[in-house]
């Protein structure tokens, strides 16, 4: 462990520091980045893309591959530190790596495929009347150096090398992270095997780089540097915001893909309450809770109809949050914004405490509520995301105002339907505003738990993020860095399809 930023192959120190604050053992000193190095990573990315830019597909699924290997040949290194920053039980950081190491071993065989590049061809019309057709041909070329933000709840998945980090070299793109602080010494064990990887199969030092957290000014230069030209970022909604403008406000604006946030509402049908009630209270407690709340398709809003069977479907999620004991959060910063949404739900007119668990500094309790209808639409606050193991119980008059309390609701990255047959009309009634206002709509599940597979998407309408036709899980999400070329007449000794 250096603690510096890795610069375009170079372990660099910055010029000031900060603590790590872990979970659990010794705090470290890290050396903060700098907008200088900011720069120097990024003028290093516009230089590797001269050459990473234009290699084959083959070689570059090389990287990716050995990428994986070195990520676990530092496996149990990797899981140590990340325990003691995080909190994170191992288990939990074992299958994260392996989720890390799958999505670049994915990738590595999306690119070998050539699909991706979405080629088309439109042959020469040399005796077309009244005027002949060129020879047309268009694929997707890779965009330029790409930033990613490092996220606080997944130190592997959706940091240093997760999903954006993945997509971008696959695609062609040099990339240059801004590590989170909540992970520092993570996130360097990750950039190490990177540029290990880097290393063997001699690529340019530019190709990667890892800027160490240095406050709201290495994100901003980062951001407005002329040579990124597309951010990648998983956050809060406030951070993600103010990258998103000053991503619009550069001379040359630039795509931000940022994943924001969400409540992933559940709409708990009569015929599955009725059916499956204790089953679905259960399932729901368990993902509500697991992993402290702290995902971003934690289902904190259940929408029931009044009766008998809602009111059992309550008690017996009650009892099984109530069953959860306090578990320790990421960060401290975390911890209380979680206490302030809290609190902020629980003093709204007409909210009713189901279950109130116990915080202390960052172990935090389960948390329910519940509130009716008009309350809830009348209450927009109701609908925020509180970052933790907390729900909301929607109480609806009957089913038929379901509708509208979906409609009201802001951009999803997913949207559930818990149904039997018999409710098929009801939840046929649903789903197109279902649609519209999600990422992923599913069917009897529970939304925590994101599959890394071709068909994927992990997404949606603002505020859940910030570009509607985009994913940061599966493999569409490469298209974020790519941007098609179409080439007229092109001579036969070019070749676009490596």
């Amino acid at each position: 462990m250096n603690g510096n930023s890795l610069i375009a192959g170079r372990w660099v120190a910055g010029e000031g520091s900060f603590q790590s604050a872990p979970a659990t053992g010794v705090a470290k000193t890290y050396s903060a980045g700098t907008p200088t190095l900011v720069a120097e990573a990024c003028a290093a990315a516009e230089d590797a893309f001269w050459t990473y830019g234009y290699s084959k597909r083959e070689d570059r699924a090389a990287f990716l591959e050995r990428i994986a290997d070195e990520i676990e040949k530092r496996g149990s290194e990797v899981t140590e530190i990340g325990c003691s920053e995080t909190g994170l039980p191992a288990a939990r950081l074992e299958g994260e790596r392996g989720r890390t190491t799958g999505q670049l071993r994915l990738f590595s065989d999306h690119i070998r495929d050539g699909a991706y590049l979405d080629y088309r061809h439109d042959a020469a019309l040399p005796d077309r009347q009244p005027l002949p057709r060129p020879d047309l041909k268009m694929v997707q070329r890779p965009i330029g150096p790409v930033a990613v933000f490092g996220a606080s709840n997944f130190p592997l998945a959706f940091s240093t090398a997760g999903g954006d980090t993945a997509a971008a070299l696959a695609a062609g793109c040099p990339v240059v992270v801004k590590g989170h602080p909540a992970h520092p010494g993570t996130g360097e064990i990750v950039a190490e095997a990177i540029d290990d990887a880097r290393k063997a199969l001699d690529l340019h030092p530019g190709v990667f780089s890892f800027v160490q957290d240095g406050g709201v000014a290495v994100g901003g230069a980062l951001v407005q540097n002329p040579f990124i030209k597309a951010v990648g970022f998983t956050g809060s909604l406030r951070g993600g915001r103010a990258l998103f403008d000053l991503c619009a406000a550069r001379d040359e604006p630039i795509p931000f893909f940022g994943e924001l946030g969400s409540v992933n509402p559940m709409f708990l049908l009569p015929g599955a309450l009725k059916s499956r009630s204790t089953e679905i209270a259960q399932g729901w407690a368990a993902s509500l809770t697991m992993g402290a709340g702290q995902f971003c398709t934690n289902p904190g809003i259940a929408v029931v109809p009044e009766g008998p069977d809602s009111e059992a479907f309550i008690s017996q999620a009650a009892a099984a949050m109530q069953e959860t004991v306090p578990q320790t959060m990421l960060t401290d910063g975390i911890a209380q914004a979680f206490c302030e949404g809290r609190d902020r739900i629980a003093s709204t007119p007409d909210v009713t405490t189901v279950v109130s668990g116990t915080t202390q500094n960052r172990d935090a309790g389960a948390f329910l509520y519940r509130v009716s209808a008009d309350a809830f639409e009348a209450n927009p606050v109701l609908a925020h995301e509180v970052f933790g193991p907390l729900g909301v119980v929607v109480v609806a008059k009957d089913i038929t105002a379901f509708a509208s309390i979906a409609r009201a609701l802001e951009g999803q990255l997913t949207a559930t339907l818990h149904m039997d047959p018999d409710d098929s009309a009801h939840a046929a009634q649903l789903l197109p505003i279902l649609e519209r206002k999600a990422g992923r709509v599913l069917f009897n599940g529970f939304p925590t738990g994101v599959e890394v597979a071709d068909s994927m998407v992990h997404g949606g309408p603002y505020p859940a993020s910030t570009n509607f036709g985009a994913t940061s899980v599966g493999t569409l999400s490469i298209r974020r860095f790519l941007r098609p070329v179409c080439y007229q007449n092109l001579p036969e000794e070019f070749s676009i399809s490596a």
